[in-house]
């Protein structure tokens, strides 16, 4: 049965996992996380310079209406160092992938069930639409599926095969919608990634991602969800967790053990390991990942769903809901969506 306190815990936690990291996302210079924004146990505004940011060489140009997904951001593409990839959010906004959650939780509410071809249609919306967002970087993902969709692609063809955990951000509302029928959650979500992470990489972390979370929701352990979700299944349940977090500080398991980068080999082993030592203690698990840099906003949204269904409420600060900049929208997606999850999705 599903715990309703777990499931809006799982979605609160998500979001806030993204905009607490949000401000040093992409730091890989671990040292300047305390600098520039000290213990980041509140939502804060990121500034100019960021320390690893690559936007002085990312290159992107498109051809006309069809793949303009820059608009008035180009111009900060191939320019001056240190300019921050969320340099326009606000403090507790969240990040391009996260907005796109949101926009499937609406698709989800609206139409009933989980319909591909409009979310698809909403997303094409979203990202061809100037103002829609304030991010100045879009992933590599985004910029091929709009490249193909200029080319005359059929929208089911545009995704291209990537192994980054930021396919992953997108999950977590579909994933609740299904909370009570995991075979419909294992279509939706396979369903749903396959539109712009192919491949077998990003399908098997989605399965892993969904399946821990199937049973968190029913008040599982951490420790037997990773069992029953497929033990050595797949590399990421195999890994000692439980021995690491007697053993091991946070920023050798992910930096030494795992790389802090997005890609999918080292990130969700990097996250699960969180997810086993915070499993009591959200706020302090979500604090950590922040500062252990690398794509944290895209760890921190699986880590906040992982960390939220094994807790429930009760382990949300309610200062960190409230202060999510579209705390009112969420809200209400939240209660409409909760409420088609708990009579079956």
């Amino acid at each position: 049965m599903i715990d309703h306190s777990r499931l809006e815990a799982a979605w609160w936690a998500s979001f806030i996992g993204d905009a607490l990291a949000m401000p040093v996302h992409w730091y890989y210079t671990r040292s300047r996380i305390a600098v520039d924004y000290g213990e980041i146990d509140h939502y804060m505004a990121p500034h100019n310079p960021h320390p690893d940011s690559i936007l002085w060489r990312s290159k992107y140009q498109h051809t006309d209406a069809t793949d303009d997904i820059l608009h008035d951001q180009a111009r900060f593409w191939g320019g001056p160092r240190g300019i921050h990839y969320h340099q326009f959010l606000h403090a507790g906004e969240n990040t391009l992938n996260i907005r796109l959650a949101a926009l499937l939780a609406e698709s989800l509410v609206e139409c009933g069930q989980y319909d591909r071809d409009d979310f698809a249609r909403r997303y094409l919306d979203f990202m061809l639409t100037p103002g829609t967002h304030g991010d100045t970087y879009v992933e590599e993902y985004h910029r091929a599926f709009f490249r193909h969709y200029a080319e005359g692609r059929e929208l089911g063809d545009c995704g291209i095969e990537d192994i980054h955990i930021g396919g992953l951000a997108t999950l977590t509302p579909l994933i609740l919608f299904h909370a009570a029928n995991r075979h419909a959650m294992h279509e939706a979500v396979a369903s749903h990634i396959e539109l712009t992470h192919k491949g077998p990489v990003a399908a098997e972390a989605a399965k892993v991602f969904a399946d821990l979370m199937y049973f968190l929701l029913q008040g599982v352990p951490v420790d037997d969800a990773i069992e029953r979700a497929g033990g050595a299944a797949h590399t990421a349940l195999t890994w000692p967790y439980r021995s690491w977090v007697r053993t091991r500080p946070d920023d050798e398991v992910v930096g030494a053990q795992f790389s802090p980068a997005c890609y999918l080999e080292d990130s969700l082993p990097a996250t699960l390991f969180l997810a086993v030592k915070y499993g009591s203690d959200l706020r302090a698990g979500l604090m950590s990942n922040a500062r252990l840099g690398g794509d944290n906003c895209h760890r921190g949204v699986v880590l906040g769903a992982l960390l939220g269904a094994q807790g429930g409420m009760h382990a949300v600060p309610q200062a960190w809901i409230n202060g999510l900049h579209e705390h009112d929208r969420l809200k209400g997606l939240l209660e409409k969506l909760s409420a088609l999850a708990l009579k079956g999705g």
